[in-house]
């Protein structure tokens, strides 16, 4: 039976360092499905050669392994930007165009100018060369960086956010529409935080989803 290859996630990288690039930015979101909360961006530039045994697609860790990446990535890292679209945002842009938005947030919030830019599945229409990717998060390290830092960025976010609003226990379900998180939704209804376009959310809104008794 034939093994399946091992990816080369620093192939794109290489390219780019032979052709002269020496500040690669990857870029990637985390928090496109989620009910409540912001889509957050992150942007990495690495070092020339840089390895990390391990680093691939940040949905792909455990939280474990995300959170040692993290703190890895924020020492070795040669520059780290974040970008953060809040829910009232996402409600007037919609999700897609928000998530572009944080992913040129988080470039724009580097402390080194990239030279070349490789972001996953996402079109960035700016001055700097510019790599889409699908998939990248899983192909380059570049770009699974980013997705390590914008994951774990936001999961701190939703731990902060659950000490001010614990009823909706967004410590365990990060605001995705789970089947606790939706009972909940029902018997709280949204606050501010919430995207308000999203259906279980706007159903919710307008009567169409019976509001769970209290106990």
């Amino acid at each position: 039976m034939k093994t399946e290859e091992k990816i080369d996630l620093r192939s794109f990288e290489k390219r780019l360092w032979t052709e002269g690039y020496k500040y690669i930015a990857g870029t990637d979101e985390a928090g496109r499905g989620p009910l409540a909360g912001p889509v957050v961006a992150g942007a990495v530039i690495l070092p020339i050669n840089y390895d990390l045994e391990g680093l691939t697609d940040s949905k792909k860790l455990s939280e474990k392994k995300r959170e040692k990446f993290y703190e890895i990535l924020k020492k070795d890292a040669v520059a780290i930007g974040v970008g953060i679209v809040d829910a009232k945002t996402i409600d007037e842009i919609n999700i897609y165009e928000a998530s572009r938005l944080a992913m040129t947030k988080a470039l724009e919030n580097l402390d080194i100018n990239p030279d070349y830019i490789l972001s996953d599945a996402m079109p960035l229409h700016l001055a700097v060369p510019s790599e889409s990717i699908i998939h990248g998060d899983a192909l380059s390290i570049s770009i699974a960086a980013g997705s390590v830092i914008a994951k774990v960025t936001r999961d701190h976010i939703m731990q902060e956010m659950a000490q001010k609003y614990p009823q909706y226990e967004f410590e365990k379900h990060k605001g995705y529409p789970t089947k606790r998180h939706l009972e909940l939704l029902k018997k709280f209804g949204p606050m501010e935080e919430y995207r308000f376009t999203y259906k279980p959310v706007h159903a919710l809104m307008n009567n169409e989803l019976p509001k769970k008794e209290e106990d």
